[in-house]
């Protein structure tokens, strides 16, 4: 497969996936475009097959199999592997934030508990703070060291907003993502969360984590002026569309066990518009 046709499919894939995203990043130049693509791609394969697949240990050690084989130098024949060898080649990749990634995808697997919003923070690391430190290097070269922290709790934030869009899903998964003391705080439990139980517990619930998130969003934005001009726009705007779902989930009475949130795309128009 000729490389302009893999980076092609990861397009796809990140066009299909997360429209959010997908916008907010189409505003970078095009090498740094395509190399975005190829690193959601591998980070969504992971995510497939743990959420989707019937053989989820097995398929995933294959893949860390063959994540192995790829930093070995080996060429393998998928449009991921194909358009990631070509990132690999012209950025200094953070192997390690790929490696913790797919740990996190592992913690879904073993139906972990979490007790604190210490333990739901050490999650949202492995599964979305990574992310951005893989982006990091494409984003900002220069700064990459700098910019860690600050990529960390953007992470941070938008897992965080993707576990409170998310609740009814993740309980038809027999997942719950928040955390029993932030729960029991508020007079709310498991078993309320189950039974889908909104009232005023719940919102308290809610907002105590959804308030967690937007100043992890703050802090991650003082850092912005590090960003090369050309990834400023981006970042700012895949937070400020990302931030947007909380809104949303405030506008639908908190309604996040039947119906999943999205920021309507006149919307997410309106708030782009602002940093064009």
């Amino acid at each position: 497969m000729e490389l302009a046709r893999a980076y092609k499919e990861c397009e796809k894939v990140i066009k299909i996936h997360s429209k959010t995203f997908y916008r907010a990043f189409s505003m970078l130049p095009s090498k740094d475009r395509n190399a975005v693509w190829a690193i959601y791609s591998f980070c969504r394969t992971v995510d497939d097959i743990v959420d989707e697949s019937d053989t989820p240990e097995k398929e995933l050690s294959q893949f860390e199999s063959d994540f192995d084989r790829f930093l070995s130098g080996e060429k393998l024949n998928d449009a991921k592997w194909i358009a990631l060898s070509d990132v690999f080649s012209r950025y200094d990749m953070n192997v390690q934030a790929f490696k913790d990634m797919v740990k996190g995808q592992k913690m879904d697997l073993a139906h972990r508990t979490y007790h604190t919003t210490d333990d739901v923070l050490d999650y949202s690391y492995h599964v979305a703070s990574t992310v951005g430190l893989m982006l990091l290097p494409v984003l900002a070269p220069e700064n990459e060291k700098a910019l860690r922290e600050s990529a960390v709790k953007l992470g941070y934030a938008m897992q965080i907003t993707n576990i409170l869009r998310d609740v009814g899903e993740d309980l038809e998964r027999q997942r719950v993502y928040l955390p029993a003391e932030v729960m029991s705080r508020h007079g709310y439990d498991e078993s309320l969360l189950f039974e889908k139980q909104g009232g005023q517990a719940f919102i308290n619930t809610w907002e105590e984590l959804a308030v967690l998130a937007e100043g992890y969003y703050d802090e991650a934005m003082n850092k912005l002026h590090l960003y090369p001009p050309s990834s400023r726009v981006p970042v700012k705007g895949a937070a400020v569309l990302y931030r947007a779902i909380l809104n949303q989930v405030r506008k639908n009475n908190y309604n996040v066990f039947s119906e999943k949130n999205y920021v309507p795309a006149e919307e997410k128009d309106k708030l782009l518009s602002t940093y064009q």
